[in-house]
């Protein structure tokens, strides 16, 4: 219990919150909950704490949860062998992080037969407690000669005592705590290319010979660095400036300038330069990965959310393109649910009686289906199957827009897929997806692996499974954000809901084929292995459109019906009649219903959802439109200004679609007049900018944007 306090205190400390707000959350999360629900709908137990408050909790615990498992197994294993003292269980349950405990137990951890085992084996321990004591007494390494234990000579003994001098110094916590601040403050990063692999490492050139302050350098030079190392492209070094290095450790160790002294010496270099620096390097390389494996994931997790939460076109009739140019382009017409009406093939890039056969089918498909968009994928040819949609003689409230259709063929090639369209190909499975992400890019996005989308900075490079719990927290943070409607989910839409997973998501499914559409939220309960948790945890996020009681519909939770039912009561009107008119929500004195389970917070929540009962909060539905006549890189010049939409942000500037099959970058530099720290301070992932042509490198296929002065 003392435990778990000291793991509260230590939590508060670091994120700057109550240790009540961390223990409450801890509880919460420790009965099941999930952090969207605790987000929404435990306010007042935690505070009002956000999302990103509650999910740093969670992870925190987590790693203090390992950090408590190791030291009960080490604490086992000193027990076993008979080591544990009490000073030592003292100090071992004392030790605030991994790396202070692994430091304490580094001498006492089993070993390999290092040198250090070895000389103690021959007998010459003895010698190097004179030697390393310095107190001036004669020390005879003569003595220790002995030749059934290979110690031939005064020199193998001193050699042997050194071995084991080294090994104190390396597993002294005190020393490596000191080291490690150097080489964690004043270690250089040097990278420099393998010869023989020069050629084919291009794209690590500008790390063929450089050098930069550790602290200092970014975390995607980091991973760039490292993924040249491991490409065996690159060499790399990180440690800081030797004779610093050795400076602290003769300080804490040499005390004379005698014989023992210089002895001394010798086995502080040998200890740095065999076993510190090559332990403690790679400690430091550890740590700068995890550093920028951190921000890698954080940059993709917000752009996943930028791009998970783009506006929707909403329940539209689709004729969706996947373009091609020797294949031709794949049509599909959806009706407003994205159910596939019909589908076939038409070569609008190929001759002139293709193109003219193309138009006639798009024209007479778009009248029998009523078609209200065209969702035209962004792939190969699709600028040049975009004109040729404009130029046919279409009703001028036909909406024409391009869809990023990145990750579309690893949908289209999925299980899920395959179970939604077993009698359809990939290509049509494409097309249906490039139509669907118009009308809701969550719905269909939910689909696809996170990673497949494309809008991270060395997601290979990352800790995968980090990256996965990232991205699977966006993914649970946008679809409760948004709400899920039940009788029209897909199974991957339903998995994501608070308090689900695949096994109930699939078993709603199946109810609902069974059964029918449900009416109510409380029906809910009727799905096997459905209990009163899961349906507290994913109740409320749940809608129910036309439901016989309104509130089915909303936001609020089936725990606060009863409080809406009093409040319409008090101002004499049905609970329909509270959400409709707003004259009876303004009668409402909230502070009335404050109860010890329901507070302020909650209330004001209520009130709100009253007010716009299921409300999208995605932004609404714009139209956009590349530059005409700037189809490919050759129609790009320096100085032009052109539409973009920004496809990727990093940290080192954003990435954006000109319509040309080439996405330029915007250098962090050229984002703004004003110093940028962050790009995601400027720009996000589809959001539409005017940009400036700095420069178009053909050879190398690169262009670059400004966003300064358009």
């Amino acid at each position: 219990m003392e435990q778990i306090q000291q793991h509260h205190k230590s939590i508060a400390r670091e994120l700057d919150i109550r240790v009540d707000q961390v223990a409450a959350t801890a509880a919460l999360l420790a009965d099941g909950a999930t952090v969207p629900f605790i987000a929404r709908y435990r306010k007042e137990a935690t505070g009002l704490l956000d999302e990103t408050r509650i999910t740093a909790i969670r992870n925190r615990l987590a790693k203090l949860s390992e950090l408590h498992k190791r030291r009960q197994a080490i604490i086992a294993s000193l027990i076993e062998r008979g080591l544990l003292t009490d000073d030592l269980k003292e100090n071992l349950l004392g030790a605030p992080n991994l790396t202070i405990l692994e430091d304490i137990y580094l001498p006492f951890r089993p070993k390999r037969r290092t040198k250090a085992i070895v000389a103690r084996e021959k007998g010459l321990e003895p010698l190097a407690h004179a030697v390393f004591a310095q107190d001036g007494r004669s020390v005879q390494p003569e003595r220790f000669i002995n030749q059934e234990k290979e110690v031939l000579t005064a020199e193998d003994a001193l050699a042997g005592a050194r071995d084991i001098m080294a090994e104190w110094i390396s597993e002294n916590s005190t020393t490596r705590a000191k080291l490690r601040q150097v080489f964690t403050a004043k270690s250089i990063i040097r990278s420099s290319v393998v010869t023989k692999n020069q050629e084919k490492g291009t794209k690590f050139r500008d790390y063929f010979d450089w050098q930069e302050p550790t602290p200092q350098v970014p975390g995607h030079r980091l991973l760039a660095m490292f993924r040249g190392e491991s490409e065996k492209v690159l060499t790399l070094s990180i440690r800081p400036p030797e004779d610093e290095a050795l400076s602290l450790l003769y300080r804490q160790y040499v005390k004379t300038d005698d014989y023992s002294g210089r002895q001394v010496v010798l086995a502080v270099n040998d200890s740095y330069k065999r076993l510190l620096a090559p332990s403690l390097e790679n400690e430091l390389r550890n740590a700068l990965k995890e550093r920028a494996d951190k921000e890698a994931i954080q940059v993709f997790a917000d752009n996943l959310r930028e791009l998970l939460l783009a506006p929707p076109l909403g329940q539209k009739r689709i004729l969706a393109l996947d373009p091609g140019f020797r294949t031709g382009a794949k049509l599909t017409c959806l009706d407003g649910q994205g159910k596939l009406l019909y589908f076939t093939t038409i070569y609008p890039t190929h001759s002139s009686r293709k193109v003219l056969e193309a138009g006639k089918i798009v024209i007479e498909l778009c009248e029998k289906y009523h078609i209200e968009a065209i969702a035209i994928g962004n792939g190969t040819a699709s600028r040049e199957t975009e004109s040729f949609i404009r130029n046919l003689d279409l009703p001028s409230e036909t909406m024409i827009t391009l869809v990023d259709e990145s990750g579309a063929s690893v949908y289209s090639a999925s299980s899920t897929a395959r179970l939604e369209f077993p009698n359809q190909d990939v290509t049509v499975r494409g097309a249906v997806s490039i139509g669907r992400r118009l009308q809701d890019p969550l719905a269909e996005l939910v689909k696809i692996d996170p990673k497949s989308i494309g809008v991270g900075q060395y997601q290979h490079d990352v800790n995968q499974g980090e990256l996965k719990k990232s991205l699977d927290d966006v993914v649970e943070s946008c679809v409760n954000n948004v709400g899920v409607e039940v009788n029209t989910a897909s199974v991957e839409l339903l998995t994501s809901v608070s308090g689900l997973g695949p096994v109930l998501a699939k078993n709603i499914i199946q109810y609902r084929d069974e059964h029918g559409p449900f009416a109510s939220r409380q029906g809910l309960l009727q799905v096997p292995r459905l209990g009163a948790k899961a349906f507290e945890q994913c109740a409320g996020f749940l809608r129910i459109a036309g439901a016989k009681n309104p509130l089915d519909g909303s936001g609020v939770h089936p725990e606060r019906y009863s409080a809406v039912e009093q409040m319409a009561e008090e101002v004499g009107c049905t609970v329909r009649e509270l959400m409709e008119q707003e004259t009876f929500r303004k009668r409402i004195n909230i502070e009335n219903y404050v109860t010890d389970e329901i507070g302020l917070p909650t209330l004001k929540d209520i009130l709100t959802e009253l007010a716009k009962p299921g409300r999208d909060p995605r932004e609404t539905f714009t139209i956009f439109s590349f530059a005409e006549g700037v189809n490919t890189i050759d129609d790009l010049r320096a100085g032009m200004k052109v539409p973009g939409i920004i496809t990727n942000v990093t940290k080192f500037g954003a990435f954006v679609d000109v319509g040309v099959h080439q996405d330029g970058l915007i250098h962090i530099s050229q984002l703004s007049n004003r110093f940028v720290r962050d790009p995601a301070e400027v720009v996000k992932v589809r959001q539409q900018v005017m940009v400036r042509v700095l420069d178009v490198d053909r050879e190398r296929n690169r262009i670059s944007l400004s966003l300064r002065d358009v």
